[in-house]
């Protein structure tokens, strides 16, 4: 990533809109740091469609509604139980347990 750095800028030369936007007065001098916005981490197109993990549940059947899947994946998390009952449910699927 690429940075310009302005050392001992008055805040009097910033534009307004900066100056607006410090609690400091016209002779004060501050350093300046542009810098661009880095770009987002996610992956999208091709390479994501190229990685092997990528849609490797789609064919199961136990998860045609992933929220509802997840949710009670996780309720015994928060109702106190051990998480048996769902492990049996999963065990009988055909894809076997988790």
């Amino acid at each position: 990533m690429n940075a310009i750095v302005i050392e001992h800028v008055l805040v009097a030369e910033l534009p307004q809109a900066w100056r607006d936007r410090l609690r400091s007065v016209a002779d004060d001098r501050v350093t300046v740091r542009i810098e661009a916005e880095p770009t987002s981490d996610i992956q999208s197109g091709p390479e994501l469609a190229d990685d092997p993990l990528f849609g490797m549940w789609r064919d199961r059947e136990d998860m045609g509604d992933v929220a509802a899947y997840i949710r009670s994946s996780r309720a015994p998390r928060f109702t106190g139980g051990t998480g048996e009952d769902w492990y049996r449910g999963a065990a009988t699927s055909p894809n076997g347990p988790g």
